[in-house]
């Protein structure tokens, strides 16, 4: 397959997803790739590692948390897209016009590959593969699979832009957590858990539940913000 073949494909996924008639999805949508939406998950998901352990293992686990972030965001941003410099679909100067966008809702540097989407799996994959419990790892994958779904909605990333960042998140938790095992034993703050109370890795199934809860709470935050601006 061809390069200009593989960009026509990426056109018309995007077209799939890109977009609807709807005030309420806009808002829902506009809402939920928002950073500041998911603060509060942030200061749960902190909450929940420094409740769960000394303090040793709560530095390594944020250590290993920002460090996914941070280095998803130097490929990114550092590297990856100046190089490439492929421009938003919103700001494409030839098929530009025919994205539908929302407003107040725009950007000026390059398309590939999303941030959110490499941010939020890099970060959901860590997680999942520290706490170790089955509705927490589906609740992070699924907001992960949202921030990644409204960039297409929002015409500011290609279906191509968001499946990479999905992709080179995934490998940076995968590689920062191999280094965050290494240190934790060397740390010699690892142990499992047996209690019906605790996850296998030594996480209070009650603190699990706040993250969720406070998920689940944000969630119902953008449904409510969203109905505002349809009305």
């Amino acid at each position: 397959m061809s390069l200009d073949t593989l960009i026509q494909l990426d056109w018309q996924w995007l077209r799939s997803f890109n977009g609807s008639d709807s005030l309420f999805w806009d808002g829902f949508i506009a809402t939920c790739t928002a950073g500041l939406t998911w603060v509060p998950l942030y200061m749960a998901l902190a909450y929940m590692i420094v409740r769960n352990g000394d303090a040793r293992k709560a530095a390594i686990t944020i250590g290993g948390a920002l460090a996914c972030v941070l280095l998803v965001t130097i490929i990114d941003n550092g590297i990856v897209k100046p190089w490439v410099a492929r421009p938003r679909p919103l700001n494409d100067p030839v098929l530009g016009h025919t994205v539908l966008t929302v407003a107040g809702v725009t950007a000026d540097d390059f398309s590939f590959f999303s941030a959110h989407a490499a941010n939020t799996s890099s970060l959901a994959l860590f997680l999942c593969m520290v706490v170790r419990h089955r509705a927490l790892c589906i609740a992070l994958i699924g907001w992960s699979l949202l921030n990644g779904y409204t960039r297409l909605y929002l015409g500011m990333h290609f279906p191509i832009d968001v499946l990479t960042g999905f992709v080179a998140g995934s490998l940076v938790a995968v590689i920062v957590y191999t280094i965050y095992r290494l240190v934790l034993r060397y740390a010699a703050t690892e142990a499992r858990f047996v209690s019906s109370q605790y996850t296998s890795t030594g996480y209070s199934l009650d603190d699990v539940d706040v993250v969720m809860l406070v998920l689940a709470l944000t969630f119902f935050y953008a449904v409510l913000r969203a109905l505002v601006i349809a009305l």
